[in-house]
C-alpha cells in the first residue's frame, strides 16, 4: 500500500498505465468480435417469406418497415407456427414481441374459435406500459386481419374493459391485478 504520491516510481506508473490499456484494448476487441458475430449471425438468417408467415402478416411487416427478422425471431416463429411450446430469452429492443405475435396471429387466423366472442389467447404482462406496448404491437401486426384484441390493467376505470370484454375478444392482453379483479367479479 502507498503512502503518499511521493512513493509511487515512474515504473509503477507506467505498468499501471499499461494495464489500463491492454484491458481497453481488451475491452474494445470485445466489442468489436460481439459486433461482427451478430453481423454474421444476422447474414444468415432466414428472410421474413421464409418463416412461414401468411401473406397478411408479410403484409403488415412490410408496412412497418421491417425488413429482415432478428435472430430471435427467426428461431422462434417456425416454432410457433408449429404450435410448439417455447421459451425465448433476448435483450430490450430484439423483436421479442413480434417473435411470438406474428405466428400467433397467424395460427389464430387460420383456426376458428370454439365459441363466438372466447378470448383464444391470453397474454399476462406485469406492468400497464408493456401491457399497452404489446397490444399497439397486436394491433398493428394484425392490421389486415380480422381478430379482436383488447388491453386491460388497473389503474384506470374497467368500465371501457368490461364492455371490450362484453363484445367478445380473441386476444387479451393483460396485467395479472386488474385480470384477477375482474375474474373476482365474474
Amino acid at each position: 500500500m502507498r503512502n503518499s504520491v511521493s512513493d509511487v516510481t515512474d515504473a509503477e506508473i507506467l505498468d499501471e498505465a499499461r494495464e489500463a490499456m491492454t484491458q481497453a484494448a481488451f475491452d474494445a476487441a470485445d466489442e468489436a468480435n460481439a459486433a461482427q458475430a451478430v453481423e454474421s449471425a444476422t447474414e444468415s438468417l432466414p428472410a421474413f417469406d421464409e418463416l412461414g408467415l401468411s401473406d397478411e402478416m408479410l403484409r403488415a411487416i412490410e408496412n412497418l418497415g421491417y425488413t429482415a427478422p432478428t435472430p430471435v425471431q427467426a428461431g422462434s416463429i417456425p416454432v410457433v407456427l408449429e404450435g410448439r411450446d417455447l421459451l425465448a430469452a433476448a435483450q430490450t429492443g430484439t423483436g421479442k414481441t413480434a417473435a411470438f405475435a406474428l405466428p400467433m396471429l397467424d395460427r389464430l387466423t387460420a383456426s376458428a374459435p370454439r365459441k363466438k366472442g372466447a378470448i383464444r389467447a391470453l397474454i399476462l404482462t406485469p406492468t400497464r406500459e408493456l401491457a399497452l406496448q404489446i397490444g399497439e404491437s397486436f394491433e398493428a401486426y394484425g392490421k389486415y386481419l380480422t381478430l379482436r384484441s383488447t388491453v386491460i390493467f388497473g389503474g384506470v376505470g374497467q368500465a371501457p374493459q368490461v364492455e371490450a370484454l362484453k363484445k367478445g375478444v380473441d386476444i387479451l392482453i393483460a396485467c395479472p391485478g386488474r385480470l384477477n379483479d375482474l375474474i373476482g367479479q365474474g
